[in-house]
């Protein structure tokens, strides 16, 4: 099962970065041409001029033509795992820099391994949540779990419950045919009880039985979430680091300071 869990990923991100599902287990690195497949995740969006990714062998580097040799020179020169860390991240932006583009996503994310994922009981009350429950649920503390801007994607839940109240809730977004993403939220009062592991495992428990595979997804520096994802039964499965136009980095920053 788990192969094929990974095995399904692999040909997603291939989809994502217009390379094949193999590319992704060579040790050398392999770079191609940047372009959206039309299955690719939902919120991929051009132009993306440089999508670095990295299952832990080499990296794939899926680039428009005039950034190729910066990139190509990139990956060559420094150790796989250090480029997508600083410093050597400073050496990619400033030459990306001088050509309109900046670094601008990186994440860590991971898949379940169905030899540790398992559903478990929660001292609150748990309900499954479709669709049409999720109406009024669209609000900052459930923003995690929940897409305002991409409603139609938010397709199952599972919410906790304390005399009534939703205290807890994780969220699965359909970002392509065969893989759903999982975002999770817990009110502060009720954080570090397990109920994030609780819900996010038992959310992947019901993905995989649609025949899906769940993912999640997180920051580097996000120890609350990564830390989520190893006790809900996930491991630590793909890297990815993406170039994008400086306006639309310098845009994200300001909405971040508003």
């Amino acid at each position: 099962m788990n192969k094929e869990i990974w095995k399904i990923a692999m040909k997603q991100s291939a989809a994502d970065l217009n390379c094949a599902p193999e590319d992704f287990q060579k040790s050398e690195h392999v770079i191609v041409r940047s372009q959206i497949q039309a299955n690719a995740r939902s919120y991929y969006r051009e132009p993306i001029a440089c999508n670095l990714v990295s299952y832990g062998n080499n990296i794939v580097a899926s680039v428009k033509d005039e950034y190729r040799e910066i990139v190509k020179t990139y990956i060559e020169t420094f150790s796989w795992y250090h480029c997508f860390e600083t410093p050597n991240l400073h050496w990619l932006n400033e030459r990306m820099q001088k050509m309109g583009q900046k670094v601008c996503f990186m994440a860590e994310y991971f898949l379940p391994d169905t030899e540790k994922l398992c559903t478990r009981a929660c001292k609150y009350e748990l309900r499954l949540l479709e669709q049409p429950d999720f109406e009024t649920l669209y609000l900052p503390q459930w923003s995690n779990a929940l897409c305002k801007e991409r409603k139609h994607l938010d397709v199952l839940g599972i919410g906790a419950y304390a005399h009534g109240e939703l205290i807890g809730l994780a969220g699965c977004s359909a970002d392509c045919e065969s893989m759903w993403q999982i975002g999770v939220d817990v009110l502060p009062k009720y954080r570090k009880q397990g109920i994030a592991a609780v819900l996010t495992g038992n959310l992947a428990a019901e993905i995989l039985k649609r025949g899906k595979v769940p993912f999640y997804c997180c920051a580097w520096s996000n120890l609350p979430s990564a830390r989520n994802a190893l006790a809900s039964g996930f491991v630590p499965a793909w890297v990815e680091l993406t170039v994008k136009p400086a306006d639309f980095v310098d845009n994200m920053n300001v909405c971040g300071r508003a």
